[in-house]
């Protein structure tokens, strides 16, 4: 087993023992012991009592952080026309069709989030096992399949987070950078798992919030009170 250097001991000797916190200890504690060169990213992950599999149990949602992420977005858009100087107008990165289509079948991936208009769904299906698996494939549900590509865009921009839970009924998302203030972390903290909580599919029984932890980039994680986390 690999030696700990010294910054990561010391890490893991201040979380030791410590769990169900308020999110505001947890915030304070691992912007506290976040000792890296870089800005860290503030990741929560979520542990949910469903299952993925069925349809009816699936969690998937956006929201909008109130403070945003720290993170530049890179948005990729499906569009032809007047839709097209649209999304260019609104700061999209990437505006193409098939020449986007073709790029991305050849590798090259170079977006954190993908934007359609409804009639060019029938050359972005053909990218589905592609963008699928990356949770990159745009879907009226969030938003991301749309006429008004401009908003889309100004709003993936903006701070705004998918989510999707994977196989084990895990949810993750990066919640801004260990720069921000505490009281902007706790209140994108509170504004996601709100949304998740808001997003409970029909399916959903027994506990459908398990297990809440918060951690850094590089830095050990803590669990926090999953009845302080929803004001519940």
């Amino acid at each position: 087993m690999a030696k700990l250097g010294k910054r990561a001991k010391s890490a893991r000797e201040a979380f030791a023992g410590k769990e169900d916190l308020t999110v505001e200890e947890a915030v304070s504690l691992i912007k506290s012991n976040s000792k890296t060169k870089f800005d860290e990213t503030i990741e929560i992950a979520m542990n949910l009592g469903v299952d993925p599999r069925h349809a009816d149990q699936m969690v998937r949602g956006v929201v909008g952080l109130p403070n945003g992420t720290g993170k530049t977005t890179r948005v990729a858009v499906f569009a032809r026309g007047p839709k097209a100087d649209e999304a260019q107008a609104a700061g999209a990165d990437i505006v193409g069709a098939e020449d986007l289509m073709e790029a991305i079948q050849g590798g090259t991936i170079d977006f954190d989030r993908c934007i359609a208009t409804p009639d060019m769904m029938p050359i972005v299906g053909r990218l589905g096992k592609i963008l699928g698996p990356r949770n990159l494939m745009p879907n009226p549900k969030v938003g991301t399949v749309t006429m008004d590509v401009a908003q889309a865009v100004t709003d993936a921009k903006g701070g705004q987070v998918q989510f999707k839970a994977e196989k084990a009924g895990v949810v993750h998302a990066g919640v801004g950078k260990v720069s921000f203030d505490e009281a902007k972390l706790v209140e994108n903290i509170r504004a996601f798992v709100g949304a998740v909580s808001a997003a409970k599919p029909a399916g959903a029984k027994g506990t459908y919030m398990k297990k809440i932890a918060l951690s850094s980039t590089m830095g050990p994680g803590v669990t926090i009170d999953v009845v302080n986390a929803t004001g519940n």
